[in-house]
């Protein structure tokens, strides 16, 4: 390790599993003191055991819930924003509870979550915000994601947004884009759609495999190493990207 975060404090949402939770120990290993959030607070349990400073159940669509955590915990140098959902279906599938929801979870989140810690950052002059987008977004368009596609899209907008608004204010905004990672939401999702298709569970997931052009899903901890680098003071002079960690995914 090399203390890449020593003396940085980061928040983290979705920190229970996958992404989230990878990146949150991946923080403390670099010398981060790390606030780890979930909706589902027995996945915090051990995460102490990892390093991390303090673990809060949290469910990111409630904007006082959101407002009451920031208040123990502000201000913070690092905030990254990983709380999402993956709806499955198509235009005509979708309802607009399905569509309120999404939006909700993937991206009006992370407006809670940087109108609660900003204005620390703005206060200390420096900051570093990461948003968790999606190849499937703007960058490319797949079956079945009509409004997950579109609210990760969305999320690189906000990603540019924030960005800009602040570019002359210490506080940079960056975005990931990963591809297929394996994770336990994606093996509840291959079971689900085993459930409805009739397909084993070892068909579906070959069908997540083979749309990844290198072969094979991504790893959780590869996208935390990214999300290093973007939280650290080596990545000062970039903001407002996206980048894509997706095995080729977006080729």
């Amino acid at each position: 390790m090399t203390d890449r975060l020593k003396g940085k404090r980061a928040f983290l949402t979705a920190a229970g599993a996958g992404i989230g939770r990878a990146t949150a120990i991946a923080f403390a290993a670099e010398g981060a003191t790390v606030y780890a959030t979930d909706l589902k607070a027995d996945l915090l349990a051990d995460l102490p055991a990892h390093g991390i400073e303090a673990v809060y159940p949290l469910d990111v669509t409630s904007t006082a819930a959101v407002e009451a955590v920031a208040k123990d915990v502000d201000p913070v140098d690092i905030l990254f924003n990983c709380a999402g959902f993956v709806h499955h279906g198509s235009a005509l599938t979708t309802s607009d509870a399905d569509w309120d929801f999404s939006f909700d979870v993937n991206v009006k989140s992370m407006h809670r979550t940087i109108r609660a810690f900003l204005p620390g950052m703005l206060e200390k002059g420096s900051g570093s915000i990461i948003n968790i987008a999606s190849g499937a977004s703007s960058i490319r368009g797949l079956p079945n994601r009509y409004v997950y596609g579109a609210s990760k899209a969305a999320v690189i907008g906000l990603t540019k947004a924030v960005a800009a608004d602040h570019i002359r204010q210490g506080v940079r905004v960056n975005a990931i884009a990963p591809g297929t990672i394996q994770s336990p939401s994606l093996d509840g999702r291959i079971a689900d759609q085993a459930a409805k298709t009739g397909k084993t569970v070892e068909e579906i997931r070959q069908q997540f495999v083979d749309r990844q052009p290198m072969a094979r899903l991504g790893t959780a901890e590869e996208i935390a190493w990214l999300a290093v680098y973007l939280a650290s003071d080596e990545a000062s002079y970039t903001t407002g990207q996206c980048y894509s960690a997706d095995g080729g995914f977006a080729l």
